[in-house]
């Protein structure tokens, strides 16, 4: 896997624009971790898997319904434990070799035996019995059990003929990628960009441009001043004061949708590996469940909600954010700092002179609090967390480093608190199996995607009726009580669900589908709806969606979008909240 630092990078048109190509530019500034399909867990890497490989299904850009991909058409029998899905005839692969069933069974037949390559999508795949393709357009998917997901498969299928090759399912690709989507991967460099074709034999139609490039910046700052000089077109995770300073200008339109990731900070439980036995080097006084709900108690989402996302955010309840409301627990989680130190006195953690409690060994409770450097909610939130914390005798030790490493120590459980967050699927199954048992690492701390290190019983035997629900009524009251018992364990604490703020150049492009089509985004969506729809020519007030009228965007539309206060932020340092992703469930940070 691939460790980056990102850069600032003069960018100037390039060649192929003077040749008349077209070329839409995004602007980045998250890492990417890989561009290996089965091993990326970021949101660039998501996007980039997205637009290359295409999927069995995939999700309407209207309202997420499970719509066809490269399969046609499916069904299942009564018993709801045998899937045929019909592959899509006369699709192709970007060299030309086409697309048969051989080539799903051959993903999904390696994910079930190949640890390496279940790595990002590892969940979808338990509890299957076999997959076969008994001919060139038959895919057949045999389950032990019934599953809830199977038309929501996000699982990017690779060419047979190309992997079958490979032995190494954790090593890079090499370039160009192979791919089945409406834009390929050509060419990459650390840190500045990653370029894309649009694939001319794409089975839905060529898309309207010919080249797609994503350009590294350092911050949002510079990635704010290149879309105003007109060096990129389109970006997204602007920090609320670059959003409301854009909306006088008339070159740009502005957009924001229901956020659909939650952030959020990890108490370390005591992290174990998938064998139980301990690792990492969290504070072993965190493994007590009532000082994890006071350091619940003693945060305040509000807060967070107007002074570090300005309004552009909707306050912390469940675990699934409330972009899918279906799924989402409603109940807000409350800002106690009284009874979360009546709490603590009760459990015996007495204040010292200083006014720090001390922990059942005497101890004063000093605790690490990791964050992703030059980002918004990290840096900002972790002044207003260290002063909550410090209200109920708990002092706290901000260390604000690069997204690698709060990545590599948070799967390695050596952290305290940590800042994380991770966008959700109209499924919810993926981030529900981040909370499993079974998503704890091997013993070296990798082979596995963790987030809070959380091994419960109930909760897992929650999930795994979730799992084998297919009454959608009966499954949401499921996932409804699997979000009550996260938040009674507290190894992790909501903080919010900010909304995506994004900008584009309107003099250079007509509007872009958004995902869902009411209070939906242009980049990062469940699909690559909003790259396909790139389409040349000047936005009118004519032509723009009635939502996107006016400089502000679609802001009218945003469930729980607040009004209010503009948050300052320091120029050239602080880049909105990264995710760390699934790329199939989509997004860490």
């Amino acid at each position: 896997m691939i460790a980056l630092v990102a850069v600032t990078v003069p960018w100037v048109a390039g060649a192929a624009q003077a040749q008349g190509e077209k070329v839409l530019r995004a602007g980045i500034t998250q890492d990417l971790d890989s561009l290996n399909p089965f091993i990326t867990i970021t949101r660039v890497g998501t996007d980039l898997t997205r637009l290359t490989y295409e999927y069995l299904t995939t999700y309407d850009p209207k309202d997420y319904r499970p719509v066809p991909g490269l399969a046609e058409k499916w069904e299942t029998s009564p018993d709801k434990l045998t899937w045929t899905f019909t592959i899509r005839s006369g699709a192709k692969w970007s060299d030309g070799q086409p697309i048969t069933a051989a080539d799903p069974a051959f993903t999904l037949n390696k994910m079930m035996t190949d640890k390496a390559a279940a790595t990002a999508n590892g969940n979808f795949v338990q509890g299957w019995e076999s997959v076969t393709a008994p001919d060139d357009r038959t895919l057949v998917i045999r389950t032990k059990q019934p599953r809830s997901t199977m038309l929501a498969l996000d699982i990017p299928i690779v060419p047979k003929h190309v992997w079958e090759k490979v032995t190494d399912f954790k090593a890079e690709p090499p370039l160009p990628l192979v791919g089945s989507g409406p834009f390929i991967v050509q060419d990459y460099k650390a840190s500045q960009f990653i370029k894309l074709k649009a694939n001319k034999d794409y089975w839905r139609g060529a898309p309207k441009i010919d080249a797609l490039d994503f350009v590294y910046y350092k911050n949002v700052d510079a990635e704010v001043q290149a879309l105003q000089k007109g060096d990129i077109d389109l970006m997204s995770r602007l920090v609320p004061a670059q959003y409301d300073a854009l909306k006088n200008d008339p070159n740009i339109k502005l957009n924001t949708g229901a956020g659909r990731r939650l952030n959020e900070i990890l108490i370390n439980p005591g992290a174990a590996s998938a064998d139980g036995n301990p690792i990492g080097n969290g504070n072993p006084a965190l493994k007590d469940v009532q000082l994890r709900k006071a350091i619940a108690l003693a945060i305040d989402s509000r807060t967070l909600v107007d002074k570090v996302w300005g309004g552009y955010a909707v306050e912390a309840a469940g675990y699934i954010p409330p972009g899918f409301a279906e799924f989402h627990w409603p109940e807000k989680r409350k800002f106690d700092p009284a009874e979360a130190n009546k709490m603590l006195d009760e459990a015996g953690y007495v204040r010292g002179a200083d006014g720090v409690r001390a922990d059942k060994t005497g101890k004063p409770l000093r605790l690490r609090l990791l964050g992703h450097a030059g980002t918004n909610l990290d840096e900002q939130g972790s002044k207003y967390i260290t002063s909550w914390l410090k209200d109920i005798g708990i002092a706290v030790e901000p260390q604000m480093v690069a997204d690698q490493k709060v990545n590599d120590a948070t799967t390695a459980g050596n952290f305290d608190l940590a800042f994380s967050g991770w966008s959700a699927n109209p499924d919810p199954d993926y981030v529900l199996s981040l909370q499993t048992c079974a998503s704890r690492p091997n013993a070296d701390g990798k082979g596995a995607t963790p987030d809070s290190f959380l091994c419960d019983p109930e909760y897992d035997a929650l999930y795994a009726q979730q799992l084998a629900e297919t009454d959608r009524a009966k499954r949401i009251e499921i996932v409804k009580k699997m979000q009550q018992v996260l938040a009674d364990r507290a190894s992790l604490v909501i903080l919010g669900y900010d909304n995506p703020l994004e900008a584009y150049r309107a003099d250079r492009w007509a509007p872009f589908t958004t995902q869902p089509s009411s209070g939906g985004v242009i980049m990062n969506q469940q699909g690559y709806w909003g790259y396909y729809s790139a389409t040349p020519g000047r936005t009118t007030d004519a032509d723009a969606p009635a939502e996107a009228q006016g400089g502000g965007g679609n802001t009218g539309l945003v469930i729980g979008l607040v009004g209010g206060g503009v948050v300052v932020v320091l120029a050239g340092v602080l880049a909105f909240a990264r995710l760390r992703r699934r790329g199939t469930a989509d997004e860490r940070e």
